[in-house]
């Protein structure tokens, strides 16, 4: 079996076993996620973030976690793709409504401006799921992980306790995260 073929088998297991977690069990999650994420040193110090905006059911709500770093004087960008599977950041302003773009994703209206890969202090990076190396399954677009490539501040990954892995499938152009959250702790990476 090849590793993209054993990436879309875990992420069908992922994905039902999100689906099995109740609202109040999401949202407490979500609550204990965000604490930890907001206590990183890495964190309180950074300007100028680029997070993600999450898919109902499949991420952390990061709308809430926004909103709350917005409330500290952060700068937040989110993501806007582009052909060929490349991808900007552009700067967040919760007076710009949303675009609707593919999968159903809300983007940053191209209104925004574009923020450079050397404004950015930290990475807020999306996954399926993480291991405890801080290597990350994605969603498959490899997106993130071209991105990344020539990225050189510090990156963290939210991923739910109870589909941490121990080792996800792994090949050459995968992204390792310095930090990985939990809800209960902080796993420092590389």
């Amino acid at each position: 079996m090849s590793r993209t073929e054993e990436k879309g088998i875990l992420r069908k297991q992922i994905w039902a076993e999100l689906a099995c977690l109740t609202k109040s069990e999401m949202e407490r999650s979500d609550e204990a996620l965000f604490e930890q994420f907001l206590a990183l040193p890495e964190v309180q110090s950074a300007n100028t973030i680029f997070g993600f905006w999450g898919i109902a059911g499949k991420e952390p709500d990061t709308a809430k976690l926004i909103a709350r770093l917005l409330e500290q004087g952060k700068t937040v960008g989110l993501p806007r793709m582009l052909p060929g599977r490349q991808m900007e950041v552009r700067v967040y302003d919760p007076a710009v409504p949303m675009v609707k773009a593919s999968f159903g994703i809300l983007e940053p209206d191209v209104s925004c401006p574009v923020l450079k890969k050397e404004e950015i202090d930290l990475v807020l990076t999306p996954a399926v799921a993480y291991d405890e190396q801080g290597y990350r399954m994605g969603f498959g677009g490899g997106y993130y992980d071209r991105w990344l490539e020539n990225y050189s501040g510090k990156t963290v990954g939210l991923c739910r306790k109870c589909v941490l892995q121990k080792q996800v499938p792994v090949e050459p152009h995968d992204a390792q995260v310095d930090v990985v959250v939990t809800e209960e702790r902080m796993i420092r990476c590389k």
